[in-house]
């Protein structure tokens, strides 16, 4: 009986933990990963038609779609850039040239999950 009470109580307390992590990462935004004085590395979440906030990129980085889908990088005119990444592969974006901001939104209904290798002294 005690034994039935543990395995009962480590399965309820592992099926929170999933529940909760998977309440996280149901929502759009940044998760950072690593970072040194070369690379900063962050996980993004995108839901669909749920937009990342106003941002900028100072240096040019790789993309890597963990979970592929078509990425709208939208400029504060309105203007709209097209980015099908997919599942598995890697993309290289290249800094952002001087006061220019975006924000990015999935144009597709399931999320877009990404990795981010941002290199730090690119010139």
């Amino acid at each position: 009986m005690v034994r039935f009470v543990k395995l009962v109580a480590v399965f309820a307390f592992g099926f929170g933990t999933s529940m909760v992590i998977s309440q996280v990462m149901e929502k759009t935004g940044r998760t950072p990963q690593f970072e040194n004085g070369e690379v900063k590395v962050w996980k993004t979440v995108v839901q669909p038609h749920v937009p990342l906030p106003l941002h900028r990129h100072d240096h040019g980085r790789v993309i890597v779609a963990l979970t592929g889908g078509v990425m709208n990088v939208v400029s504060p005119k309105g203007e709209v850039e097209a980015h099908p990444w997919e599942t598995g592969k890697a993309y290289w974006l290249p800094k952002m040239p001087p006061g220019a901001t975006h924000t990015d939104e999935n144009a597709g209904d399931k999320p877009i999950e990404v990795m981010v290798v941002e290199l730090k002294n690119d010139k």
